[in-house]
């Protein structure tokens, strides 16, 4: 997803080639290399009243004891009288409510509150899942008592067993949605255009294979940028397959595990002769497209041509909405089925088989791209008064697409691999003679979210992290971790 202001800015500064690209990749590399410094910095730091969140921290602020607002038609809550430097709280009939401040308070549903419990009885400490069959909890349940404590909110529960239940302070803050008061979770993606062959983002093989820190700036730069380029890598298929272990399993498909091809036709598919491939994105037939892709040329003898193009898929898509904002409408509405045949063994349609958007969005943020004209069904769903408006919008995307703003040429050399974002860039090849041999491989998506997700705990943990990171006796991830 698009960060208001970064995407636009860093679009702006790579149009002009003011070097963006090369500041942003050595910005990323440094925060990497400090992440030890900072994670230190970030726990000494920690306290239940210094969060990533704004917190009523002084005595002043607290003082003042405000009363929170009596909802409508509800009995006005009693408000209890927790320490002075504490967030205060209270009960009503459906909720309970926390003031932060004077003017900032989050209420939550006593069913909620109950359904969120973690203590041991209620949540497993190592498997983090949920223990308390939701179920079993009445609908109109509501607590005896609540008191603000320094260590969080203390619920006591009725029942057969006197339950007591403890929120952390910032926890109840990052999860407030009544109010919602968190910040959006958003990528910090980078736009890019052509200018990016100035600095591209990379890392070296040695590091990567050295340890989890150069894996994760590989990672980060692809979560960034969309792609990362990985050099000095041995120029062979098993050094480039234990490469690709170091992400994540590999995801199996009708081509295989690993490929290792040449123009030979081995496969059915276009990728296997010596056409030009145009700016696309793999396995648009999948209900779900493979995440990412890497590809190593491992020898190219006896010919020309071949060079590799990636495009900025969500680049080019934040220039159609601006120039064109029905074409972007029609794009991000319209499914496209699309299919996979040319296996005899094998015949891939997605579900359903009307396909999906070529631009697919979520909260209204867009959150992939998914376009391979050559593999594109027929178009049977359209409705009558949309065909010519379709057409002419796949005509302003394609003309965006092939733009020399756009484009990114590379000719790619035996020890240069190269990860791709395949939800994100498309990718593609000019035509070439000679023996052309590559190979490589598909990841899934939620494996290298996984990966990428363990390895920001480990390197760059936000400050809610940090705050809980020394409270967790098992697995190395606190019960109360933001991603739970």
């Amino acid at each position: 997803m698009l960060r208001a202001g970064t995407s636009s800015s860093v679009r702006s500064c790579l149009a002009r080639g003011k070097g963006t690209a090369q500041a942003l990749r050595t910005c990323l590399q440094e925060r990497c290399a400090t992440s030890q410094k900072r994670r230190a910095n970030a726990i000494a730091e920690r306290s239940l009243h210094s969060t990533i969140f704004s917190r009523p921290a002084s005595s002043a602020t607290a003082l003042s004891r405000p009363q929170p607002p009596a909802p409508q038609h509800e009995q006005p809550p009693h408000v209890l009288k927790p320490s002075l430097d504490l967030p205060i709280s209270s009960i009503d009939e459906r909720k309970v409510a926390v003031g932060w401040d004077t003017g900032t308070w989050s209420r939550y549903h006593h069913v909620w509150l109950r359904d969120h419990c973690r203590c041991p009885e209620c949540f497993h400490p190592i498997t983090k899942q949920r223990l308390l069959n939701t179920f079993d909890i009445p609908p109109d349940i509501k607590p005896v008592q609540v008191t603000s404590k320094s260590e969080g909110l203390e619920v006591k529960w009725p029942s057969s067993q006197p339950h007591t239940s403890l929120y952390p302070w910032s926890w109840l803050r990052q999860n407030s949605y009544d109010p919602p008061l968190a910040p959006p979770q958003t990528i910090e993606n980078i736009l890019w255009g052509s200018k990016i062959q100035q600095a591209p983002p990379t890392v070296l093989y040695e590091d990567i294979m050295a340890g989890d820190e150069g894996l994760f700036k590989w990672l980060s730069s692809v979560d960034h940028f969309g792609f990362c380029f990985v050099t000095g890598v041995p120029p062979t298929a098993e050094a480039t397959e234990e490469l690709v272990n170091r992400v994540a399993f590999i995801r199996e498909t009708q081509y295989g595990r690993f490929w290792d091809f040449t123009s030979d036709l081995a496969k059915g598919d276009t990728a296997y002769t010596t056409m030009a491939l145009g700016a696309h994105t793999d396995t648009t037939y999948f209900t779900d497209p493979c995440g990412l892709q890497l590809f190593h040329l491992l020898e190219h003898s006896n010919g020309t041509g071949g060079a590799t193009l990636l495009v900025d898929g969500f680049y080019v898509a934040s220039i159609l909405k601006e120039l064109h904002p029905s074409a972007y409408e029609i794009l991000s509405r319209v499914p496209v089925p699309a299919h996979a045949a040319g296996e005899p063994s094998a015949l891939f349609t997605p579900a359903p088989k009307t396909g999906y958007p070529v631009l697919r969005h979520q909260d209204g943020e867009l959150f992939q791209v998914r376009w391979n004209n050559d593999d594109r069904s027929v178009m049977r769903g359209l409705e009558p008064a949309l065909v010519e408006e379709w057409y002419d919008a796949i005509r302003k995307w394609h003309k965006l697409l092939t733009s020399a703003d756009s484009e990114y040429w590379v000719q790619l050399s035996p020890g240069t691999a190269v990860l791709v974002d395949n939800h994100r860039v498309l990718h593609g090849r000019s035509a070439f003679t000679g023996k052309r041999r590559m190979c490589g491989a598909y990841l899934g998506m939620d494996e290298y979210r996984s990966k990428l997700a363990v390895l920001t705990e480990k390197y760059m943990p936000s400050a809610l992290e940090s705050e809980f990171a020394q409270q967790s006796s098992v697995n190395g991830r606190s019960i109360w971790n933001p991603l739970l």
